[in-house]
């Protein structure tokens, strides 16, 4: 793995204070010369990394102020959104809302992508869902989120709207972190597997109704799995 930029390890750094509460909104953030002071960095690297912040929307600069801690509806950069949300908020209902964003996206993809894709397509799907099922048996959870992940891109990109990929990119890195959780759960596992199976069924019949309703079926097997499975546990 690439070592991060001493920017980023500063942005990061001073995310966290953030999100811990150290930093709260409207709190302005400490001096360029204080930052650089308590992370050994030049006051270039401090620029660049408030710089990344500003661009994510995390923080603002103010007249006479300063760099200070923005409200989280201002925030553009879903990763910070989900680590603030994660930590300091009811991570269930965090979980509960990405699923219903990947339902308002997957299920007409699905739709799309239905009477557009062709037979190289199905295939890597159909290899997509046999992985799965052999990556399940070998109990390589990696692969299977591997996998998993792969079959809802193919569709995501199969639907001939540039948009929806582009959209749904920064989710899909978000994703892969809680799918690794989740997927540690054998009976998801199984209902994963099932569901992917039905989806292309539907979307090798060309049918964009069905596998519409396919999709919809799926994110409410893991909206339910989440409860039975995931949060049932750690309440």
């Amino acid at each position: 793995m690439p070592r991060k930029s001493l920017v980023s390890v500063v942005a990061d750094a001073l995310l966290d204070r953030i999100v811990s509460g150290d930093l709260d909104v409207g709190a302005p953030l400490p001096s360029e010369a204080e930052i650089g002071e308590a992370y050994d960095v030049s006051r270039v690297t401090v620029r660049e990394a408030l710089r990344v912040l500003t661009t994510q929307g995390i923080v603002r600069v103010t007249s006479g102020i300063g760099s200070v801690v923005t409200p989280l509806e201002d925030w553009q950069s879903l990763a910070a959104i989900l680590r603030y949300r994660s930590a300091r908020g009811n991570d269930g209902e965090v979980a509960t809302q990405l699923i219903a964003v990947r339902r308002m996206f997957e299920a007409e993809a699905a739709a799309l992508a239905a009477p557009r894709l062709n037979g190289a397509a199905l295939d890597e799907l159909a290899s997509c869902v046999e992985r799965m099922r052999g990556a399940s048996g070998a109990g390589d959870v990696d692969a299977f989120v591997e996998a998993d992940l792969r079959f809802h891109d193919l569709i995501l990109r199969g639907s001939g709207n540039v948009f929806l990929a582009a959209l749904f990119e920064p989710l899909t890195r978000v994703l892969a972190e809680r799918r690794a959780q989740t997927s540690r759960v054998p009976e998801i596992q199984r209902h994963a597997i099932d569901e992917h199976a039905a989806v292309l069924a539907a979307l090798r019949e060309g049918d964009a109704v069905r596998a519409r309703a396919a999709m919809e079926h799926h994110m409410q097997q893991t909206l339910q799995d989440l409860h039975t499975y995931v949060l049932a546990e750690s309440d």
